[in-house]
């Protein structure tokens, strides 16, 4: 590999698809090519990173689409691919010709080996390399300084049959206390008030003898931090510990973004997922015990191979009963190399698109009760953006809130927001705060 000293001066723009983990391990990239001396722009660049997904064939195809956008608009820019992407090409998953040069998640926390490397005209697959302990991973504080993510586990131990980015990601891992505590302190030094807690299966987080709670804990110490998120979090990483710290301090966020894919066991046991759908239902209730303003986000599959029209409307009654502030549907996506790809009680593609806008259908007007009952409290709202009085941002349980000010709100800064209605995006209002400059 060429010295990494050849990427000083040169122009590098990191684009990311995908997940969180995704938008954290591209700030860990910036971190350390800014590091050696490139320049990282949004612009016209010398080299592009893609930072790729492969969880379905959508996310994909909007790599391709962005690379050959790019090959068209800047031909003389070297394109590196990076990632779960890169590593399903490894595997004969699938092919990606639109890149110079490609490189599996193992190259992520070496960006600036893989940059110097298609600056000096390598091309094709890097081959894998010893992926780093996750201690050696720290991004920079994004440019915008409201919300950071702090990556504290990679990888997964469970199996399920849909998932590529299981088999490319490779087993669970976690970050050390010390260095994510060290991490995140940078990060509030920074400026940053609130930090998301992420992980490919955060559940699985384990420090010899530490535990995900016990994780959440040492940062709180943390005296100018004002908010700790917690990102999606399996059904086993819901236990009474987590309550527990949840209940001792209120700067962790009450919103708890619990997977649960469906609503029908046969298709949750044919998924590969460990928990029945009245096992999910418990775990919610459990929180909603512990934690009676807690609200819920969660991730549905609908047109999974072999679901049926009664298994799918399981999965509408969960969304209902539930309660779920934030929803996200997704159409089955067979990916090869993954078990169910190979099933083949397909579910037409029309069918999944019916069942995807019926559960939505079914979701909004829940959501529309639950957001009216919010109609006139007084809501603390981190203020992410602004446009003359017009500001944005959101609540602690992760309700996007846009609301009027006579005066500046500083992004980054809590309002107090009486809220009057509801919108499409969530709740509007009037800010309560005065100028009392005067």
């Amino acid at each position: 590999m060429p010295p990494v000293s050849a990427i000083a001066g040169h122009r590098v723009a990191i684009v990311t698809f995908g997940c969180r983990v995704n938008q954290y391990e591209s700030e860990m990239m910036a971190r350390t090519l800014t590091g050696l001396g490139a320049e990282i722009v949004d612009g016209e660049a010398d080299v592009v990173v893609l930072n790729a997904c492969t969880v379905t064939a959508l996310a994909e195809k909007k790599a391709r689409q962005a690379a050959r956008r790019i090959r068209s608009a800047h031909p003389n820019a070297k394109i590196v691919l990076v990632g779960c992407l890169a590593d399903a090409v490894e595997s004969g998953a699938t092919r990606f010709v639109e890149a110079d040069l490609l490189a599996g998640n193992c190259w992520k926390a070496r960006a600036g080996e893989v940059v110097a490397a298609v600056l000096q005209d390598r091309r094709g697959l890097l081959p894998r390399t010893p992926t780093l302990p996750l201690d050696a991973e720290r991004a920079a504080a994004p440019a915008v300084r409201v919300r950071a993510y702090l990556k504290v586990q990679d990888g997964c131990a469970h199996a399920c049959t849909y998932c590529r980015p299981t088999l490319v990601r490779g087993p669970s891992r976690s970050k050390s206390l010390d260095v994510a505590f060290e991490e995140a302190a940078e990060l509030v030094r920074s400026g940053v008030p609130e930090i998301v807690v992420t992980g490919v299966d955060l559940a699985g987080y384990g420090d010899p003898g530490v535990s995900l709670p016990a994780l959440l804990a040492r940062l709180l110490e943390l005296p100018n931090l004002r908010r700790l998120r917690v990102a999606s979090l399996n059904v086993d990483g819901v236990t009474d510990r987590l309550l527990k710290a949840f209940r001792r301090d209120l700067r962790l966020c009450q919103h708890f973004h619990v997977p649960a894919q469906s609503g029908d066991d046969a298709v949750l046991a044919r998924m590969g997922r460990q928990y029945t759908a009245a096992a999910y239902r418990a775990v919610i209730a459990r929180v909603r015990e512990a934690l009676p303003q807690a609200t819920f986000g969660t991730d549905l599959i609908v047109g999974f191979p072999g679901e049926t029209h009664d298994a799918f409307e399981r999965t509408c009654r969960l969304a209902e009963d539930v309660r779920f502030s934030n929803l996200h549907v997704f159409r089955f996506s067979p990916r090869s190399g993954t078990p169910a790809a190979s099933f083949t009680d397909a579910v037409p593609g029309p069918v999944q698109r019916a069942r995807a806008k019926r559960i939505l259908d079914v979701w909004h007007p829940v959501l529309g009760r639950m957001l009216d009952g919010r109609i006139r409290t007084v809501e603390d709202v981190l203020v992410e953006d602004r446009d003359g009085g017009r500001h944005h941002g959101y609540t602690s349980d992760y309700i996007r809130v846009a609301f009027d000010s006579a005066v500046p709100c500083p992004i980054g800064r809590e309002a107090s927001v009486r809220i009057t209605k509801r919108s499409a995006e969530g709740l509007e209002g009037v800010s309560e705060d005065r100028d009392d400059s005067d």
